[in-house]
């Protein structure tokens, strides 16, 4: 008589370390760091809408550059706007 039971057996792994990071930095970003967004990412960084974005874009609040028919945002002009809104707070 032959044993049908199904046997499993457990796999013990360890984690992969992770990738090493750059040491390399260019004004407080790694290399890693994206410097360019597309407006999606600006929208989920900012928690504004598509709008919103394009509104502070055409309005000068928001810089950006179009590389052919994309819209991007450097990430100097997400921290400009940043730091544009703490001032505007200060002096409220």
């Amino acid at each position: 008589m032959t044993d049908h039971r199904i046997h499993r057996t457990a796999t013990i792994t360890t984690p992969l370390p992770p990738p090493p990071r750059s040491h390399r930095q260019t004004s407080g970003l790694t290399l890693d760091t994206p410097r360019l967004y597309r407006v999606a990412d600006a929208m989920r960084m900012l928690s504004l809408s598509r709008s919103v974005i394009y509104e502070l874009i055409r309005a000068g609040r928001l810089r950006s550059v179009t590389q052919g028919r994309t819209r991007l945002i450097p990430s100097s002009a997400i921290t400009d706007y940043i730091a544009l809104l703490e001032q505007e707070a200060q002096n409220s």
